[in-house]
């Protein structure tokens, strides 16, 4: 199937629920406590992992499914959490199809996050998607209407919400340990590394481009668009504002007791010091 057949065809599927008899939500809003939840990762780059291992030490959680479209990722991975190497799959659509699965742990580029916690919440399936939750204010209300709808739970990658450290600080503020918050400020240093100039071309055998690029404009493959590198190039990143400076900018607004959004935004920046195809600041 070409290309743009296929992605056309993917969001079709997707769009209808995959097929997926509707009993999923009230099965899994039903279920009972002491039963084991049964959890497939989809994304199985460094953050991916880092999250399967630390919901693999949750009491009666199981982790049963790797997926990512790169093979050597997705078979390292199975080995490295004790996968079933016949659960290691390449679609995140054999996840969203399995009555018996309960959650998804979605740790793919950004560019995927919305659109493959919109699907799972359809399939029934509870989600914990990484940060950034979605490229756009449209297609994080969309997440939320899905998760509504299906009566199942999303939670965000922000993990510090559920930090006890983080807790104790807003509370602090909350009881007015230093008076009245008015003003606050968050930063971020850190050098990142360059990403290099890159050449056009074929994706490596064993890893299926088309799949990862899904609902992107298409654009060549290059070793330094994918892996670890993505977060730099519009298409699929956010940058490091996405990257790190979600979090940052989550605590200020929780501290300051924020829930709506800005009335102003102001940015400023560049790229001044690597001569690399980054294309974020």
């Amino acid at each position: 199937m070409a290309p743009a057949t296929y992605r056309r065809s993917f969001l079709r599927q997707t769009s209808t629920g995959l097929g997926v008899v509707a009993s999923l939500s009230s099965r899994a809003s039903t279920a009972n406590p002491n039963d084991k939840l049964t959890l497939g990762l989809i994304g199985c780059g460094g953050r991916g992992l880092q999250d399967a291992m630390r919901f693999k030490d949750v009491p009666n959680v199981e982790l049963v499914y790797v997926c990512d479209c790169d093979e050597e990722r997705r078979n390292a991975a199975a080995k490295t959490l004790g996968i079933d190497p016949t659960r290691a799959v390449a679609d995140m659509r054999r996840l969203f199809d399995d009555k018996s699965l309960d959650a998804v742990l979605i740790a793919t580029p950004d560019h995927w996050h919305a659109i493959a916690a919109i699907v799972a919440c359809d399939a029934g399936k509870h989600v914990y998607v990484e940060k950034p939750i979605s490229h756009n204010i449209r297609e994080g209300r969309l997440l939320v209407e899905a998760s509504s709808r299906n009566n199942v739970h999303v939670q965000h990658g922000t993990q510090c919400r559920s930090t006890q450290m983080m807790i104790d600080a807003v509370q602090f503020l909350r009881d007015g340990g230093i008076g009245d918050v008015l003003v606050a400020k968050c930063w971020n240093v850190q050098k990142r590394s360059s990403i290099g100039r890159g050449q056009d071309t074929d994706p490596p055998a064993g890893f299926n481009y088309d799949d990862w690029v899904g609902p992107a404009t298409m654009i060549p493959y290059r070793s330094n668009r994918v892996h670890n590198r993505w977060t730099w190039w519009y298409h699929f990143g956010t940058g490091d504002m996405g990257n790190d400076g979600v979090h940052d900018i989550d605590y200020t607004r929780w501290g300051l007791g924020v829930e709506t959004h800005p009335s102003r935004v102001v940015a400023l920046g560049g790229k001044y010091y690597f001569d690399d195809d980054q294309e974020f600041p």
